[in-house]
């Protein structure tokens, strides 16, 4: 560098400020965009700026996961040298009735199902009413091969808060039927009975969305578990949905984390759900994600919120329902 002139030296510097220059305005910018992209990625799922909440998990279809398959292809074990046994639900909104055929491995299928409307109470003004009244479905049931001794009459949880229950018990007993009353926690247990395949006994739980309380159940060791939840019908009681979501939440997180990659669910709204997409007449239908239902009336958006409290804290991304079980015939199953 001594040798060369004070000229060649000005060049030589003024090339290297050149490439110096040159090579800040080609990288910088995607440093700068790299840098970008991480913190982007690295943004907390709450923004406290905006006040925005996260979506919830499974709150849709686009986060509900694999295990929100739409197939489901189990096919329940056909009863073998069955017997025909019938049952009659006093439920909160009317009767219902079922007959199912059963082996003695406790196998069954449901030949026959009626679903009374709450028309049915409005009507059994008077004790000939009621009487009339069962007197038609005893009928029916024998007619269709129900033998007397293999009919049956349940009163759910949520209908022995209805007035007129009391009097359609007592005339079951006075033309000599035993009237069976089941707790919730009972009708969880039974209705894990009628839901659960055996199969599925240890990876899977099960929900009944009534109108009066939900039950959750599953299978602890060899022993049936069941919790109370909320019913769909909750806002009549005053309760507020965040009130009845942190509830369900709270007591949903009992269920064992290795019993969650399926539950079994039945209901009154699940039903109402399920028949939006039900495919034929198949037995099974998977419930799509919460957030994919829009309800309607206080009833749906209450049994939506439950539903989607229960996802929400369990996990669960495959919520199936069962066309034909019910915990009355989980009832007949424990006879």
């Amino acid at each position: 560098m001594a040798r060369l002139t004070s000229f060649s030296r000005l060049l030589i510097t003024l090339v290297i400020i050149g490439g110096v220059y040159f090579a800040v305005k080609t990288f910088l910018p995607r440093f700068q965009n790299t840098g970008s992209d991480s913190a982007q990625t690295e943004t907390p799922a709450t923004d406290p700026a905006s006040g925005n909440q996260p979506a919830t998990p499974g709150a849709t279809s686009e986060t509900w996961g694999k295990g929100g398959s739409t197939a489901f292809n189990f096919v329940p074990p056909a009863p073998v040298n069955g017997v025909l046994k019938g049952v009659v639900e006093l439920g909160a909104t009317g009767f219902n009735s079922f007959i199912i055929k059963t082996d003695a491995r406790r196998n069954w299928k449901l030949e026959k199902a009626e679903y009374g409307a709450s028309l049915v109470y409005e009507s059994l003004a008077t004790d000939d009413d009621i009487k009339k009244g069962l007197k038609n479905y005893i009928a029916d049931m024998l007619a269709y091969g129900v033998g007397p001794k293999n009919i049956h009459f349940v009163i759910s949880s949520g209908a022995k808060k209805i007035p007129v229950t009391s009097k359609i018990s007592n005339a079951l007993k006075d033309m000599g039927y035993f009237v069976n009353e089941v707790t919730p926690e009972q009708e969880a247990k039974l209705a894990l009975r009628s839901c659960l395949p055996s199969s599925y006994a240890n990876r899977a739980f099960v929900v009944d969305i009534g109108s009066g309380n939900t039950k959750v159940s599953w299978m602890s060791g060899s022993a049936p578990t069941g919790i109370e939840l909320p019913g769909a019908k909750y806002r009549q009681n005053s309760l507020s949905d965040d009130a009845v979501y942190r509830e369900v939440s709270a007591k949903a997180k009992q269920v064992p984390a290795n019993l969650r990659s399926t539950c079994f669910i039945i209901g009154g709204v699940p039903f109402e759900l399920a028949k939006q997409t039900r495919n034929g007449k198949e037995r099974y239908t998977v419930l799509k994600a919460p957030g994919d239902y829009k309800g309607e009336g206080d009833k749906q958006q209450g049994g939506l919120n439950i539903y989607k409290s229960i996802a929400d804290a369990t996990g669960c991304r495959q919520f199936v329902f069962d066309w034909d079980a019910n915990f009355t015939i989980g009832f007949l199953l424990n006879l």
